[in-house]
């Protein structure tokens, strides 16, 4: 199983990842969340899944931190 996000069958809701948010893609800064919605329809994506945080917050998956987000 890869752990970059670029595989679809790998993220679902309630995972921990760091997403590049669109505004932050030149510096490469990452965000951390829960995610929430899967928004990329294809199996893979290159560049990484596309997710909506719980947060709102929207940007593509660039690390998987940890299964689920469990208080």
């Amino acid at each position: 199983m890869s752990s970059n996000g670029q595989q679809r069958s790998a993220i679902h809701p309630g995972l921990v990842v760091d997403i590049v948010l669109k505004q932050d893609q030149a510096t490469g800064k990452t965000t951390r969340g829960v995610v929430k919605d899967l928004l990329t329809k294809s199996p893979n994506h290159p560049h990484g899944i596309k997710v909506r945080l719980q947060s709102g917050e929207v940007g593509r998956i660039k690390a998987i931190v940890s299964g689920d987000s469990k208080p």
